[in-house]
């Protein structure tokens, strides 16, 4: 295992079926072969990573280059290949990145981990071509190790003959597959890309389907030999993230509790997670747990008052296809104001940020939500914000230090409708980058609540991490 075997599933551009050849390949090595596989999206994509956690019943783990550092990416790559193989899912095209040299791009992420890549190519309407394009990603960086193709949308045995005929010919690249077009809505889209598995009608049906696809369409013990001859990863790199990981964890531990060496927990730090709140990179989590934070899973649909926590973490996902369940469910969302107003630290990200509001409009109906911040926000038909975002910290507020400057990630389809003016509320985000709340600002504050739009990733923002330890022991010491 020394040698980490992995791969690197990429396409052209985005839509190209880099996820449904993810999923394919992870159900298949793991059911056909036995293996134990460990997956790992590329991107700040939460929906993606979840299919793929149920499809290899592993946690799927992001690595993302612009959130984290690369130092951090390699660590956390090293540090959770605990299995077989690795399959690693790209984002959008290969190349594609946030400037003309592709920076934060799969491309650039597969050189960093030095992984083969396989390369998706959607045939619509496409023959020889397909080489011209296929040549065209080898040759832009011949340092990228793209080691084989899979078609995509072959329309006929003929189509495919010509295709495959013209790659190997002037790429010198095995194609490992051909995929049909398929009339199949197993996977309907929503939002950033399929429907959350947490909502789907039946999750079992679409991943037979993906390994049918797999086992079907691929060369199976082809694309398993690309991964198992992959370069091994350097090891002055991989004890450096070793070194950095553990002196990391030391200091974090340290500066927790005094009784961070006991067997008791330090902290207990309710975490909602149910149909309306799915959205958690399990790093961030992990982070907690190793902070010793104990992790008491809450459920806003159904738990009629909050536990005994020291703190609490909602994080994003559909709150608006929940909304009549959240609104109905007014015991819980007392208890959630009642706890705000008694100082309960609490973090939100985006549709946690909406569920602390005054209100949620779906469809032209209105339906109240817990009421700790003014605010009104109506979903829209298109996104009102999709990208990076870099945040500057510029008020002092419960979890981050003033000048403090964060990379995350937004994405949403709510906006604000409505807002009133609250003295004791404010924002504490400045953003550099991205929409935020209003007017470029993001982050708002009331005693220790703190709700934002920006998704942030705890192995890129320690700052994160410890403040909510911190908010959460001071608030079980007052008590």
């Amino acid at each position: 295992m020394k040698n980490h075997p992995r791969l690197v599933i990429a396409g052209v551009r985005g839509g190209s079926g880099k996820t449904t050849l993810s999923l394919g390949i992870i159900a298949a090595l793991r059911s056909r072969k036995g293996l134990k596989v460990i997956p790992f999206k590329k991107g700040p994509d939460f929906i993606d990573a979840g299919w793929m956690s149920v499809a290899a019943k592993n946690p799927c783990y992001n690595l993302d280059p612009f959130l984290i550092s690369k130092e951090k990416v390699l660590e956390s790559f090293i540090s959770h290949f605990t299995g077989d193989i690795a399959i690693i899912e790209g984002n959008r095209g290969l190349y594609d990145g946030m400037d003309a040299e592709g920076s934060y791009s799969t491309a650039e992420m597969s050189k960093l981990l030095k992984s083969p890549v396989i390369l998706i190519v959607d045939c619509t309407k496409m023959t020889r071509t397909a080489a011209a394009v296929v040549l065209g990603c080898m040759n832009l960086d011949r340092d990228v190790n793209i080691k084989g193709v899979v078609l995509n949308q072959v329309a006929g045995s003929r189509h495919e003959s010509v295709v495959h005929s013209s790659i190997e010919k002037y790429c010198s690249l095995p194609v490992l597959g051909a995929i049909p077009r398929l009339n199949s809505g197993e996977f309907p889209e929503r939002h950033m890309g399929l429907t959350p598995y947490q909502e789907h009608h039946d999750t079992g049906n679409a991943l037979s389907f993906v390994e049918d696809i797999a086992n079907k369409y691929l060369d199976l013990d082809r694309i398993l030999s690309i991964a198992m001859e992959a370069e091994p990863i350097n090891n002055r790199h991989e004890a450096i993230g070793y070194r950095q990981k553990a002196k990391t964890e030391m200091q974090d531990v340290s500066s927790s509790l005094p009784m961070a060496h006991s067997l008791s927990p330090a902290v207990r730090i309710g975490v909602i997670r149910d149909s309306a709140f799915q959205f958690y990179y399990p790093e961030n989590i992990e982070e907690l747990e190793k902070n010793c934070a104990e992790i008491i899973e809450v459920n806003a649909l159904e738990d009629d008052r909050l536990p005994d926590i020291d703190a609490l973490y909602i994080g994003g996902g559909f709150p608006e296809t929940n909304a009549i369940r959240l609104a109905e469910n007014k015991d819980f969302r007392d208890s959630v104001l009642n706890s705000a107003e008694k100082g309960l630290p609490i973090y939100a990200e985006c549709g946690g940020l909406m569920f602390l509001g005054d209100s949620i409009i779906v469809d032209g109906r209105k339906y109240p939500m817990v009421g700790i911040f003014p605010i009104t926000f109506e979903m829209k038909k298109k996104p009102q914000a999709h990208g990076y975002t870099i945040v500057e910290v510029e008020k002092e507020n419960p979890f981050y230090p003033v000048g403090t400057v964060l990379h995350g990630h937004e994405f949403h389809y709510s906006a604000v409708a409505s807002i009133s003016e609250n003295d004791s509320a404010f924002t504490a985000f400045r953003m550099k980058r991205g929409h935020g709340i209003k007017n470029k600002m993001d982050g708002i504050c009331y005693k220790n609540v703190f709700a934002t739009y920006t998704h942030i990733h705890a192995l890129g923002a320690e700052e994160w991490v410890r403040g909510l330890i911190n908010k959460a022991k001071e608030f079980k010491k007052a008590k």
